[in-house]
């Protein structure tokens, strides 16, 4: 079971692999301090972050075309999902704004939605931590608190949520001013790179376990 999403976040995460090749390429494989190659470092951190939130919203892209095409009808939509729609067209300025979701018009007006959240998105230039991803899969797909399926072995949810917004503090300091507030090594690369991976295959099983109960149906199974 792989997403689109999933698929295009491993091709991207090659560069990333790149660089660590070209790491070791400089530098090679024996123990001891690194010396300029500082900068492959934080452009590692920054590809990372940039494709966590991209897979995030090709995710949430993904689960509501599945939600589109597969729901049988409205009302097996996720509740939290049929409650911000119903609240947002009452808030039109017309009353027959409701009359949209008559019939199959739901569907449509969904995927306008999509559209149009993914737009004021870019707009807010919003950084992928915790706060704006659960945001980001509440207000899509009705997803709440999908971060609480970041757990495994030795990781809790509270420890993962602060080790992801961590790391894109540290981001947002290389990419604003050039520099973090200490430098960057290896070590911390393969740590982000490590999480960020655990975090895809952990957001990606909870957002089909949830949007398979409103469809029955496995979005993305194999050979689809």
């Amino acid at each position: 079971m792989t997403s689109q999403a999933r698929n295009a976040f491993n091709k991207n995460c090659e560069d990333v692999d790149r660089l660590l090749e070209i790491h070791t390429d400089i530098t090679g494989n024996t123990p001891g301090r690194r010396w300029k190659v500082e900068s492959l470092h934080k452009s590692a951190i920054v590809l990372l972050t940039a494709f966590w939130e991209a897979f995030c919203e090709d995710l949430a892209a993904e689960a509501l075309t599945h939600l589109v095409d597969h729901a049988p009808k409205a009302s097996v939509l996720p509740g939290p999902l049929q409650q911000l729609v119903a609240k947002e067209l009452k808030a039109e300025n017309h009353d027959l704004a409701i009359w949209q979701l008559a019939g199959d018009g739901w569907r449509t007006v969904l995927t306008s939605r999509l559209q149009r959240l993914q737009e004021e998105r870019n707009r807010k230039l919003n950084t992928p931590k915790t706060p704006q991803i659960e945001t980001l899969f509440s207000s899509a797909v009705g997803i709440k608190d999908v971060s609480k399926a970041w757990y495994w072995p030795g990781m809790t949810v509270e420890r993962a949520k602060k080790k992801l917004d961590d790391f894109i503090t540290l981001r947002g300091e290389i990419a604003h001013r050039g520099s973090a507030a200490s430098s960057v090594n290896k070590d911390h690369v393969s740590d982000y790179y490590n999480h960020v991976k655990r975090l895809v295959d952990r957001t990606e099983k909870q957002v089909a376990g949830e949007i398979s109960q409103s469809t029955g149906r496995t979005p993305w199974p194999e050979g689809e």
